[in-house]
């Protein structure tokens, strides 16, 4: 488990966590200063709204499942994209999230207003959110104090997971000691 809140890093609800834009929700860490406050997205809830219908001269670049992802309840009429590339360029239209671990050094930001041709080619993976998860400075600490979240280190494939919806589950079944079984917490915990 990791000890700290860091780009690259993930938050994972905990059984506790009942609020419904959080319940079972793992998010990407973005932006994370301690006077500034923190910012991700959700990787585990995609929407029925296709991309196409909403940014359509993206749709032949995203990773499937070809539909928006809720990336959190703050700004969902705006979108957010990460995407991975393949090496170790940087494309015009792609700014690298951070450089740190593995897991994150390859992926990044898209400006959705450049041409996607740009692009094309260029990255590997890619996923559209619809919003984020904002806290500010010191709330989210305090919320890991409760016991609303645990900090993990992120892997390779969790942004893009092919099955988003079982996420929660596979990033807290590979945490070491008694933290994996968690993943076998019933969606209604009072059924335990």
């Amino acid at each position: 488990m990791a000890e700290a809140i860091y780009v690259g890093g993930l938050l994972v609800a905990t059984p506790l966590l009942d609020d419904p834009n959080f319940r079972r929700s793992v998010v990407l860490i973005l932006e994370h200063d301690h006077d500034g406050g923190t910012l991700g997205v959700v990787l585990n809830r995609p929407s029925d709204i296709s991309v196409t219908q909403v940014l359509p001269v993206w749709d032949p670049l995203v990773t499937g499942p070809s539909v928006l992802f809720e990336g959190g309840p703050v700004q969902t009429d705006s979108a957010l994209a990460l995407a991975a590339v393949p090496s170790g360029e940087e494309p015009l239209g792609w700014r690298r999230l951070h450089a740190g671990t593995d897991a994150v050094a390859r992926l990044g930001t898209v400006d959705l207003d450049a041409p996607p041709e740009i692009l094309q080619g260029e990255i590997a993976q890619m996923r559209i959110f619809a919003g984020y998860a904002g806290w500010t400075s010191g709330q989210l600490e305090s919320e890991i104090a409760e016991g609303a979240w645990y900090v993990v280190d992120s892997e390779v494939g969790d942004t893009f997971h092919a099955d988003p919806t079982s996420l929660w589950r596979q990033v807290l079944r590979r945490q070491r000691g008694e933290l994996a079984f968690v993943a076998t917490c019933p969606d209604d915990p009072t059924m335990n």
